[in-house]
C-alpha cells in the first residue's frame, strides 16, 4: 500500500458556496504535492493566490466531514506522469520579443523589404502559430512589398526563404547565449529525467532553432535524452492538437498522462484539445492573456528558494486535486 502524508492548505473557496462556512477553508492535500512556494503562506495560515482548486460539493462534504472529525483528510500519493511536454518559445526561453523578433526585422531588411515589426505589432502577430504563416498572414493584410513576386508559388518560395534566413539569425542569437533559460526550467527537467518520466519539446517553430535552444542552453546530456516535435512536422499548427498527439503517440503514452507546460493561449487550447493537462507560466507577451481553462497559471516555473511547482505537483495535476 502507498504511504500516505498530511499537510493542511488554505485556499481561496466561493463565499457563496453553502459547504464553504467562511471566506476561507482549509483543505487537506499532499504535502509533497502543495506548490513549493505556497508552503511558508501555509504554515501561516494565509490564502494561496495563484492556483485554481477546485472540489466537488461532495469532495467538499467529505473534506468538511474529516476535518470535523480529526481535522485531517487523507490523499493518496500521486502518480507521476507519462510525460512532461514543454513549449519552446515563452516556455523554456522568453524568446519572442528580443529574439524571433528581432531576426524577422533583420532578415526583412537583409532583403530590402521597408518592414519592421515593433514589439505591439508582434504581440498581435503571435496570435499566429508558426512562423512562415506568421509572415503570409502579415503580407496577405498590408500588402505585399513592391519587389516581392506576383504568383503564389513564389512568393511561397519567398516566405520560405526569409524564414530560413530569420531562423540562422535567430540561431546566432542562441549560440551567443544572449537569451538565458527561464527559472526552473533545467530543475523541472532534470527532476522528470531522474524520475524516467518521458521529456519533450513541442514547437510551432523551426526545428533547427529549437534544437539549437536545447543544445547551447540545456546542455548536450538532457539534450541527448529530450524528444523535439518541431515546425513542419505536423500539417496544422497550434492551436491545432497535433503536435501533442503526435508527441503522446511516438513516445508512447497516453495522452491523459501527459503534462503540458505551456505560455500562451494557442498553446494552452491545442494541449486541452488532445486531452492533457496543461499548466501556463505566461511570458512577457501573454501575462494578460486568458488562461481560465488551465489546470495551474504560474509566472514562471521557478528555483530555490522561490519554486513555484515540482514534478510531484504534476503528477498530482493527473489525479484532479488541483484543478480548474
Amino acid at each position: 500500500m502507498a504511504a500516505h502524508t498530511t499537510t493542511s492548505c488554505m485556499i481561496n473557496a466561493p463565499a457563496t458556496d453553502p459547504h464553504v462556512p467562511h471566506k476561507h477553508k482549509v483543505y487537506n492535500l499532499l504535502h509533497a504535492n502543495c506548490p513549493p512556494k505556497f508552503t511558508s503562506l501555509l504554515q501561516k495560515g494565509r490564502p494561496c493566490h495563484g492556483i485554481n482548486i477546485k472540489l466537488s460539493r461532495m469532495n467538499v462534504r467529505k473534506a468538511s466531514s474529516k476535518l470535523a472529525r480529526n481535522g485531517r483528510v487523507i490523499c493518496p500519493v500521486a502518480a507521476l506522469p507519462g510525460a512532461l511536454l514543454f513549449d519552446c518559445d515563452g516556455v523554456l526561453v522568453d524568446t519572442e520579443r528580443d529574439g524571433h523578433r528581432v531576426s524577422f526585422n533583420e532578415a526583412f531588411s537583409e532583403k530590402g523589404f521597408n518592414v519592421t515589426w515593433d514589439v505591439d505589432l508582434y504581440g498581435e502577430l503571435l496570435k499566429i502559430g508558426g512562423g512562415k504563416e506568421r509572415m503570409t498572414a502579415y503580407f496577405n493584410k498590408t500588402g505585399w512589398p513592391d519587389i516581392a513576386p506576383r504568383t503564389e508559388g513564389e512568393r511561397k518560395e519567398l516566405i520560405a526563404s526569409l524564414h530560413r534566413r530569420k531562423t540562422e539569425l535567430f540561431m546566432a542569437l542562441i549560440e551567443k547565449r544572449l537569451l538565458p533559460l527561464r527559472p526552473g526550467v533545467a530543475r523541472l527537467i532534470d527532476e522528470a529525467l531522474e524520475k524516467g518520466v518521458k521529456v519533450a519539446i513541442c514547437s510551432t517553430s523551426n526545428e533547427k532553432a529549437v534544437s539549437a535552444i536545447v543544445q547551447c542552453l540545456l546542455g548536450p546530456p538532457r539534450a541527448d535524452a529530450i524528444s523535439i516535435f518541431a515546425g513542419d512536422i505536423v500539417p496544422r499548427k497550434k492551436p491545432d492538437p497535433a503536435i501533442y498527439l503526435l508527441a503522446a503517440t511516438t513516445l508512447g503514452v497516453a495522452t491523459s498522462s501527459c503534462v503540458v507546460i505551456e505560455d500562451s493561449g494557442i498553446g494552452l487550447a491545442a494541449a486541452k484539445a488532445a486531452g492533457m493537462k496543461c499548466i501556463v507560466t505566461k511570458s512577457g507577451y501573454t501575462v494578460d492573456e486568458d488562461f481560465t481553462s488551465a489546470d495551474a497559471v504560474f509566472d514562471y516555473i521557478g528555483d530555490p528558494p522561490d519554486p513555484n511547482f515540482d514534478l510531484n505537483f504534476c503528477g498530482n495535476l493527473l489525479e484532479k486535486q488541483y484543478v480548474s
